[in-house]
Formats: C-alpha cells, structure tokens, sequence
C-alpha cells in the first residue's frame, strides 16, 4: 500500500471520530472504517496525527465539551455525557489537564451563555422545539 492510499484511509478513521465523538465508538470501529487491522491503523494513525486514535477521539470530546461549556448554559453532567465521555469525574479529570482548569472554573472565564441570545428566551425555546410530525402528515404533503 502506498502512503498516498495509507493517508486516505486513516483519514476516513479520523473523520469517523470526528463525525460520531459523542457516540460510543472504539478504536475497531475506525480501523473498520479505515479498512485496516486495528493494530495497524493505531501505528500508522500515530504515525500521520502524531497521537493515537483512542487520545484523538478523547481529544475531540474534550474540545467539544469547551466549546459547549462556552456557548450553553447545560450543566457539566449534561454535557459530559452529550459528548460521549463515561462518567462525570474522568471528565473532569481529563478537562482539568488538558485546559488547566475545572469545566465549572473555564465556564466562569465566559460570559454567561444568555448573553449570546438576542431574542426572548421563550421563543428561543419555542424555534428550537422539535417538530412532531406523524408519517401519514408527511405523506399527504408529499402528495399534494
């Protein structure tokens, strides 16, 4: 295999743990993606990004969880597990290295996340509702 073809497939191991980061997902599951051996794809995987598959993926997450902590007004529990970490207190432990501070004390950095909204509260609520649609409404108006 040449590097070129190498490259491309650990690129779509990558992009799956960029796409799917909140989900449980294993290092098996991007070699798969990548169409290699779990242990080959890690090697090589180091090798192109410099860090491993399973430190990207946890990476992701925690990176994630800042821009969360920054921009929501979630707590740290919600957004723990909205990014796919396991448990609140490896996050926080994981958080805590990687940006020098707690989840609760970088969000304290921030300023609040109402502040970013400039429409009432309500109708924010309101527009970010889901919509309840039934098969047979979507049918009608694909119909007609």
């Amino acid at each position: 295999m040449t590097s070129q073809p190498l490259a491309r497939h650990l690129l779509r191991g990558r992009d799956l743990a960029d796409v799917r980061y909140a989900q449980p997902l294993t290092v098996a599951d991007m070699a798969a993606a990548a169409g290699l051996s779990p242990s080959h794809f890690s090697r090589e995987f180091k090798r192109a990004f410099g860090e491993f598959p399973h430190q990207y993926l946890l990476t992701r997450r925690i990176e994630r969880a800042a821009a969360l902590l920054q921009v929501t007004d979630w707590s740290v529990a919600d957004i723990c597990f909205a990014v796919g970490a396991g448990s609140v207190g490896s996050f926080t432990a994981s958080f805590s290295r990687m940006y020098g501070r707690s989840p609760v004390a970088y969000r304290r950095f921030w300023p609040p996340a109402a502040r970013f909204v400039r429409i009432p509260r309500c109708v924010a609520m309101a527009y970010a509702r889901p919509q309840n649609r039934t098969f047979r409404e979507d049918q009608a108006t694909a119909s007609s």
